[in-house]
């Protein structure tokens, strides 16, 4: 096969979820040729087959050939974080920016990053600046609306969450935002039509599941609490997420 053919059959193998064999056609089109979406692809072959250290190295080489690919800018900063290392990963974002300053996405995970720390009012000074290159990002507004939650400013948060509802009705991770506004200010009624609006547009949101387990109880509706924690159990497989399952179990066990 061709380099080309390579690629192309290295790129589908990876949107059909087949990492391994993306892994073999995209190696054999990197002894043909190098490009930066070459590595690129094998980066990301590498990565769905937790190789970690081999993607590090392609992003490298592919960065070499092209310092300022976006999408080889936004792998490196995944490395980063899956490695825990927070201040490169800004700096990559930061590199992005410079490259292209109309990256909302960078923004926001930077803000994101600096809420993580407690740096919020950094945080939300950034994503203000986010909003200021494009005011209609739903994705800035709910991660505001995060950091505003965070800093105990719940009207400006819920302002955020709306206005993102209103730009993009189509966008579950807003309703669920509401909904978890709304549990805290114990609106129970309008946490729960905001939960349901969040699993109708998407139910396979195990949080989704979660919180309105929580609503019922809090309503006293044991059966539908149990139901939506069961669902969430059913969902939620993360290894980092043992510690909420547990409780969840736990929960369970106290509504029956």
């Amino acid at each position: 096969m061709e380099f080309e053919d390579l690629l192309d059959e290295g790129q589908k193998a990876l949107e059909q979820d087949d990492s391994r064999k993306a892994l073999e056609l995209l190696k054999k089109a990197i002894k043909l040729q190098q490009t930066a979406d070459a590595w690129l692809l094998l980066a990301e072959a590498q990565l769905d087959e937790n190789q970690t250290s081999q993607a590090k190295k392609s992003v490298t080489e592919g960065l070499k050939l092209d310092e300022g690919n976006i999408d080889l800018l936004y792998l490196s900063a995944d490395i980063c974080l899956e490695d825990e290392r927070i201040n490169p990963a800004i700096e990559v974002y930061r590199k992005i920016i410079d490259v292209d300053p109309q990256q909302i996405d960078a923004r926001v995970n930077i803000a994101l990053l600096q809420m993580d720390e407690e740096k919020l009012d950094v945080a939300e000074q950034t994503c203000r600046e986010a909003l200021q290159v494009d005011p209609e990002s739903v994705l800035a507004l709910n991660a505001l609306g995060d950091i505003c939650t965070t800093a105990g400013k719940p009207q400006e948060a819920l302002e955020c969450y709306l206005k993102a509802a209103e730009l993009d009705p189509e966008e579950p991770q807003t309703f669920l935002n509401l909904a978890d506004h709304y549990y805290d200010t114990e609106e129970l009624e309008q946490a729960e039509a905001a939960c349901n609006k969040a699993l109708q547009l998407d139910a396979g949101l195990p949080l989704g599941y979660l919180t309105l387990g929580y609503i019922y109880m809090d309503q006293e509706k044991a059966k539908e609490s149990i139901e939506n924690f069961q669902q969430f159990l059913k969902l939620e497989k993360d290894l980092s997420a043992k510690q909420v399952r547990d409780e969840v179990k736990a929960v369970i066990e106290g509504l029956k």
